[in-house]
Parts: C-alpha cells; sequence; structure tokens
C-alpha cells in the first residue's frame, strides 16, 4: 500500500477525539503484520496509546496524535489533494511515518520506534499519560502540518475559563437584579484590552473568545454566564495569567483548564524551518528525547471544512523522515549531551 492509499484510509476511520477506538485497532493489526512489537497502553475504556519498536534499541522516536477535532468530513481526492478530516492534522503524517518505518525496517534500520497518542486536539491526555511507553530514547520527531518544515518553536496555549454568577429578576426591574451576562461581558472587554505580550521570534500573543452562554431568556436579568477563552502565548502563560487576574478583579470566576508556555524546539542545519502559530503534544513529551516537529500539510487548512493534503508532499513527508531517523540515529551520544 502507497502512502497516499495507506493515508486514504486513515482518514477514512472516523477518530474524533474520545473515539480514536477503531483508529488505534487498524494501527495494531497493522503494525502487527509488519512484524513490529507492540505494546498498547490502556488508560481509560475504549482509549488507548500505542507504542511499537523495529526490534533493536530504540534511538529515534516518530510519533503523531490519532484523535481528530469535530465533525466528521467525507473523504475526496483530485489530482493533486487528499481531502478529509485528519488529512493533514494529523493522518499525513501518520501515514508517511509509518511508510517510512515500514521502509526503514526493510533496509535494515531497527534503532527506532512509534509512539501514536490520543487526545491531542484538547487537552493532551494521550502525551500526558505515555510516559512509561518510554523505551529510552534519545529524540523524538513529532508529527503536524508544518509543510515539511523543522518548526524551530511554537506558542504556548492558555485554555481558561470564565464564570460569572448574578441574581435573577424581572427584566422590568433590573434594580433588582444582578446580571452575570454584563458581569461576564465587562471582564471580557477588560480581558480584550490588554496587551498579550510579544516575542521577536514567535510574534504576538492571540486570543479567541470561542464559546459564550448564559442567561434564562430575554425577559429574565441572568443569574449566571459563562465563556471559554484560548490564548496562544508568546510569553510564559503565568505572565499572561498574572495579566488577566489584574484586569478582571475577583467580578468573575477564572478556571485555568490547561497551561502550556511558549516551547523552543530542535533544529538541524539542511533543513527548511517554520514557527508555527499553534500548540502540540510536544511539551509532554520531553522524557523521550531531543523533540523535533515536521509534518506534510499546511497549518492553515487543518481544521477547516476542506482539510486537505498534497500527495507530492506525503511522499516527501515520508522521505524526510527516513532522512532524519538516519541521521539522529547515526549521531553519537556524546554530541547529543552538548
Amino acid at each position: 500500500m502507497s502512502v497516499i492509499e495507506l493515508a486514504k484510509r486513515l482518514i477514512d476511520i472516523p477518530s474524533v477525539t474520545g473515539q480514536e477506538g477503531e483508529l488505534g485497532a487498524y494501527l495494531i493489526d497493522w503494525l502487527e503484520r509488519e512484524n513490529f512489537r507492540v505494546i498498547p497502553q490502556e488508560f481509560s475504556p475504549g482509549r488507548i496509546n500505542i507504542f511499537a519498536d523495529a526490534g533493536g534499541p530504540v534511538e529515534v522516536v516518530l510519533c503523531t496524535h490519532l484523535d481528530t477535532v469535530p465533525p466528521i468530513l467525507p473523504i475526496d481526492e483530485d489530482d493533486d489533494f487528499i481531502y478529509g478530516r485528519g488529512a493533514c492534522d494529523a493522518k499525513g503524517s501518520l501515514a508517511a511515518m509509518l511508510t517510512a518505518g515500514r521502509m526503514l525496517k526493510s533496509e535494515g534500520w531497527v534503532r527506532f520506534g512509534f509512539l501514536f497518542v490520543v487526545g491531542e486536539e484538547t487537552d493532551s491526555r494521550g502525551a500526558k499519560a505515555a510516559h512509561p511507553l518510554n523505551p529510552g530514547s534519545r529524540f523524538i520527531i513529532i508529527g503536524e502540518p508544518t509543510g515539511n518544515k523543522l518548526a524551530l518553536g511554537h506558542l504556548g496555549v492558555l485554555n481558561l475559563r470564565l464564570s460569572a454568577r448574578g441574581r435573577a429578576a424581572h427584566s422590568a426591574f433590573p434594580h433588582l437584579g444582578d446580571s452575570a451576562i454584563d458581569r461576564l461581558l465587562d471582564a471580557l472587554q477588560s480581558i480584550r484590552k490588554l496587551d498579550l505580550g510579544e516575542d521577536p521570534i514567535l510574534g504576538q500573543s492571540s486570543l479567541n473568545i470561542g464559546l459564550i452562554e448564559g442567561g434564562t431568556a430575554a425577559n429574565i436579568i441572568s443569574p449566571q454566564a459563562r465563556a471559554s477563552l484560548l490564548i496562544r502565548c508568546a510569553i510564559p502563560a503565568r505572565d499572561i495569567l498574572d495579566r488577566i487576574h489584574k484586569a478582571i478583579g475577583g467580578h468573575v470566576a477564572l478556571e485555568v483548564l490547561s497551561e502550556t508556555d511558549p516551547l523552543d524546539l530542535s533544529h538541524r542545519s539542511g533543513y527548511k524551518t517554520t514557527i508555527l502559530p499553534f500548540g502540540t503534544d510536544a511539551p509532554y513529551l520531553k522524557s523521550f528525547g531531543r523533540r523535533y516537529l515536521l509534518g506534510p500539510g499546511s497549518p492553515e487548512d487543518a481544521h477547516t471544512d476542506r482539510e486537505c493534503v498534497h500527495k507530492r508532499a506525503l511522499a516527501e513527508a515520508v522521505d524526510l523522515y527516513r532522512r532524519l531517523v538516519r541521521e539522529l540515529a547515526a549521531e553519537p551520544i556524546e554530541e547529543n549531551l552538548r
């Protein structure tokens, strides 16, 4: 099966976050048929991480995530592109890694392994739970849509929830109530006015107010309201949190759902490079070794209703993964410790 046919097969298996089981079962079968040693890690019912090795001491791990964002999209293709949910984020990387691994193994390279994790699109739960699978590797190559360029770094993430409490009353008598929605909107406006920080390489932090909900009816002063925010952090997340706490005071409750700092990643000469505006599982995979981030597809196509990956980029990614695995596996240990 070519990398293109494999990518289409993977895209055709739905794996929205929390529902990765069918894809995991397919991968276990594929890896065992290719004579890789497979170690599944089930950390909650129906959800598994997968580790596999080629039979030798594992110096390099090829890693990506199995889950996608919703909704499921039908697979399609034309002469140049494959379309469908997960095409570039990150089943293109998955197909290229599997194909590269199969080729490396057939060429006698066995000092590598695979790590496939769940939950990257929400809370990185799979990556956080993966440490017991660590084979003592020195390097990990993480697959994400980077345009087949090595990412020099990426922004951190702050996932926040604001909650406001008020007092219900008839809307004809607003002085008898206390609008939670008004409190929430005031807090959101204060946050929108903030300078959230800038890095000379990563650029500016960005804010997305992704969800607002609350109230009971148009003729009732709202007793409760909530908002979900996601901030892409160019500076340490705690610095941004401090600014937000000062801006909102105690008028609304602030809950931190997840928090990661901006990340510097490893790079090598001879590869094109990029900076990513989004977060990945990389912060939670430090124990697997020096981290590299590389994969086919444009990040601007991820999460869209026409998500796609170029067929030529899949073949290019196979060659890049093979090249990088061979280079890293051959690197002297002393070089890695400098």
